[in-house]
């Protein structure tokens, strides 16, 4: 059964008042919850005047339902909803109960007016329905709901269409003996005073519920003292909130900026939370698989790149991973990539100016000894404890989609992306390629339907040149078996040399790799040919720079 039903009853039998505030729609019931009311009034006031439409059953029964259930699925305090004139006769009451006590709303108030109505404090047609006709109804709800302490509030409107204090106490009294669970007393007076007759009069028979939308300056504490149990507060969120959107756009039209209006509107980090973004996060984080699983990037950016000439006046003030390429620093030009093929994990090691590594949707941490270390020790500073898939990529790479898809489908534990268009003829750079020697290696300048996979043998800057098989690219992908691996593989070095020592702190990833193959671990290589560029040179740079400049992003 209903626990918010449940909930409400239990306000109804303690003492004092119970205050409930009105909304259209979820946020506005969070914003009601938050504000410290003991529950929500679906407002059928808010949730036309929020189409743009009169409050007079112009919307269906659906519509109505679809926003308070929407209120009923974000608050953990009870809806109560304005449930009209019940959308038509004592069936169309039975069907809209048990629909709305489905939904998790805790109480429904039928009003006995003709349907269809008009609201209350509109002039004009304020025509009351027979008596026995809106018994009939009482007694139909009653007999639809399942749980016994879902709530029907029997809505009198006799005082606002003008029948009198009598009339009043004679319908309320019928409509308790039908089975309401409580009475709504409405009026229009500016003053209280006719409802505090009807209170003396009525002397706490049933509980009864007010409106003071009209007689707005009587307080809840007095409201308590004369026998009231709950106050709604029935249209003051959707009131508030035309005054400040009307006043806001108005003063943005006439400053011709939003400048004046920043300091008093709600920043987008309490936009955000109230939608719960940090929990979204949480969970996609946890449970957003691909057939793929859990991947995460982890962009080792730690050290300064000085050490090729040609790159000196270029990145000698800035982290390589925020060197602007074609209008964008080059990490911004990864994430763009990374957001494309689902990874939204991204832990950048930051290290040399880390301050300036800034990119949205980036989680940082420091190397502080980036001076002293290589880039493995980068590469660790991530947490290593990750249980999925670790794609690692060097802050000076540039790749497309396709060039990450295919490495995270080839197989392994260990997986490196190595370039097999490697020609050792070619010029190079003053800087010392990572080279990659394979058990399997293509057949150089024949097409093959051979494995696009290969074991590694060797790898690093120590593998000559004439019988290397690639290059290493800087990216490769670690499953939570193949990191424990690598840093099991990097400790061996540190030990090795004796921690503390330059010779082991300075380990390379390739270094580090090699050492994974050394103790019989398998590392293997996908075979690239296209799809990726490293920024190391001027060279590099002017034609990464150029790529970029001839198309939009």
């Amino acid at each position: 059964m209903g626990q918010q039903a449940a909930k409400l009853r239990a306000l109804f039998a303690r003492d004092g008042v119970v205050r409930i505030a009105a909304a259209h729609n979820a946020l506005g019931a969070k914003l009601v919850e938050r504000a410290g009311f003991d529950g929500v009034w679906s407002s059928s006031l808010e949730i036309s005047a929020s189409r743009a439409v009169p409050d007079a059953d112009i919307l269906t029964m659906s519509e109505y339902l679809d926003a308070a259930e929407s209120m009923a699925e974000v608050a953990s305090i009870p809806v109560v909803a304005d449930g009209d004139t019940g959308y038509g006769n004592s069936n169309n009451v039975i069907n809209m109960v048990r629909k709305y006590e489905s939904a998790g709303i805790a109480a429904v108030a039928i009003e006995d007016k003709q349907f269809p109505k008009v609201n209350s404090f509109i002039l004009g047609r304020q025509e009351l329905a027979p008596v026995s006709e809106f018994v009939g109804k009482m007694m139909g709800a009653k007999a639809a709901q399942r749980d016994p302490n879902f709530m029907v509030i029997a809505r009198c409107e006799a005082l606002i269409a003008g029948w009198g204090l009598e009339e009043a106490l004679r319908r309320c009294t019928t409509y308790i003996d039908a089975g309401a669970d409580a009475i709504l007393i409405h009026s229009k007076s500016k003053k209280p005073d006719e409802i505090f007759t009807f209170l003396d009069r009525w002397k706490n028979r049933a509980p009864i519920v007010v409106v003071p939308t009209t007689y707005y300056d009587v307080t809840a504490a007095e409201f308590a003292s004369r026998g009231v149990k709950m106050v709604i507060y029935a249209n003051h969120g959707l009131r508030s909130a035309i005054a400040a959107i009307e006043k806001t756009f108005a003063e943005i039209l006439s400053i011709g900026s939003t400048a004046t209006v920043e300091d008093r509107i709600a920043p987008m980090s309490h936009v955000f939370e109230l939608q719960g973004m940090a929990q979204f996060q949480s969970d996609e984080k946890k449970f957003l698989l691909s057939e793929r699983g859990r991947i995460r990037a982890v962009v080792p950016a730690a050290g300064d790149h000085r050490d090729e000439p040609s790159m000196s006046e270029i990145a000698a003030d800035t982290p390589m991973a925020m060197l602007d390429i074609g209008g964008k620093p080059l990490l911004a030009r990864q994430m763009e990539v990374l957001h494309q093929t689902g990874i939204n994990d991204v832990t950048v090691v930051a290290g040399y100016r880390g301050d300036m590594i800034q990119v949205e949707g980036i989680k940082r941490v420091s190397n502080t000894r980036w001076e002293e270390t290589g880039n493995a020790q980068s590469f660790l500073c991530a947490p290593t404890d990750f249980d999925g898939r670790t794609l690692m990529i060097f802050s000076d790479v540039i790749f497309d989609r396709e060039f990450i898809d295919q490495l995270l489908r080839a197989p392994g534990d260990i997986v490196l992306a190595v370039d097999s268009t490697y020609d050792w003829k070619a010029p190079r750079s003053t800087k010392e390629m990572d080279l990659v020697e394979l058990d399997n290696p293509p057949v150089k300048g024949r097409r093959s339907l051979g494995p696009a996979t290969a074991k590694v043998q060797r790898i690093g800057q120590k593998v000559p040149a004439k019988t290397a098989h690639g290059e290493f690219t800087g990216l490769a992908v670690f499953t939570r078996d193949g990191l424990k691996a690598f840093e099991d593989a990097f400790q061996a070095i540190r030990g090795r040399h004796g921690n503390g020592n330059a010779a082991g702190e300075r380990a390379s990833v390739a270094d580090v790799l090699a050492e994974v193959v050394a103790r019989g671990g398998a590392v293997q290589c996908h075979l690239v040919g296209s799809g990726w560029t490293e920024i190391h040179s001027l060279n590099d740079y002017k034609l990464a720079s150029s790529r970029f400049s001839t198309r939009r992003g």
